[in-house]
């Protein structure tokens, strides 16, 4: 069974930096054929923040461009969202997304950026 289990949230002040990490277990690494981020705050819609795919391409939301970086260790079946510059509408509960037929989504993690 696919786990996904986020890590890296917090409370940072604006102009800070996180990491959030992603890790999968329950399937072997690299088989996901896609992997992202999204974020929903109080009383908005999920969205996504940035995703990576199989053939190595990503997507960024155009809010976050520039400032987040999505990567992956393929080895380790681990996502990672490096957050910059962050800023007080960065502000909600990050979720991990994988994709292999199935979708599936992690807990979340709570980012809070305070002005």
């Amino acid at each position: 069974q696919v786990h996904l289990v986020e890590s890296g949230g917090g409370l940072v002040q604006a102009g800070g930096s996180l990491r959030l990490s992603c890790e999968a277990t329950g399937r072997p690494p690299n088989t996901f054929s896609a992997m992202a981020w999204y974020r929903q705050a109080p009383g908005e819609e999920r969205e996504l923040v940035a995703g990576m795919y199989a053939n190595g391409s990503t997507k960024y939301a155009d809010s976050v461009k520039g400032r987040f970086t999505i990567s992956r260790d393929r080895a380790k079946n681990t996502l990672y969202l490096q957050m910059s510059n962050l800023e007080p509408e960065d502000t909600a509960v990050y979720y991990c997304n994988a994709r292999s037929g199935w979708v599936y989504w992690g807990q979340g993690t709570q980012v809070t950026v305070s002005s």
